[in-house]
């Protein structure tokens, strides 16, 4: 599945043909760097290892600086693997956002934002005991009853409580892609992409 590494730059909208107002994201795709291609001979599989967003060579270790030597390029700050690339591409050779063309679907994928600790109202969609109103005034957003008395004894595993939310590899499916701006690298789809602005994501179809 042929794809890039991007970067999200954020929200925004723009009028379609109808005069509707449509919400989209603007995410800076590319260039990318080839910086290796793996093969079935020597790595078992068919892949092409794309880099991302250069770094100084003083924030790098000695084996990714070799690394990326041999592709002839500056060090990455980001490098993802992408099978069953569509095209066949050489070590070294630089992939830009005109990979993609107006009118096509992709799917985005990033890690969505962290929420911190969260109670089950905010994390689960819960209603509160008794929908509000009457009641104790502390139980109002409690999780209620989480489980029988003798029998089982004990709580399921998978219930829904509190914890953690975000901060989770999310992919939003089938985004069309609305505009490519190929002189400054950048891909506007429309509908929203997980991740906060400036977060990495890898962009494919």
């Amino acid at each position: 599945m042929s794809g890039l590494i991007g970067k999200k730059i954020g929200m925004t909208s723009i009028f379609g043909e109808d005069g509707k107002n449509i919400p989209c994201t603007v995410i800076e795709l590319g260039p990318c760097v080839v910086t290796q291609v793996r093969t079935k001979e020597v790595d078992g599989y068919e892949a092409l290892q794309l880099g991302f967003d250069d770094k100084t060579e003083k924030n790098a270790s000695k084996a990714d600086v070799g690394h990326f030597k041999k592709a002839n390029t500056s060090v990455k700050r980001k490098v993802v693997e992408f099978k069953y690339f569509t095209t066949e591409h050489n070590l070294g050779d630089v992939l830009t956002v005109e990979l993609f063309k107006e009118g096509e679907y992709v799917d985005v994928a990033g890690v969505s934002k962290g929420k911190g600790y969260q109670g089950v109202v905010k994390r689960h969609g819960f209603g509160g005991v008794g929908q509000s109103t009457h009641g104790q005034h502390n139980r109002l957003r409690a999780p209620g009853s989480i489980g029988a008395s003798s029998y089982p004894s004990r709580v399921f595993k998978g219930m829904r409580m509190a914890g953690r939310m975000g901060g989770e590899t999310v992919k939003v499916q089938n985004l069309r892609v609305l505009k490519v701006v190929a002189d400054k690298n950048l891909l506007v789809v429309n509908g929203c992409v997980p991740g906060h602005k400036n977060s990495y994501v890898i962009v494919e179809k």
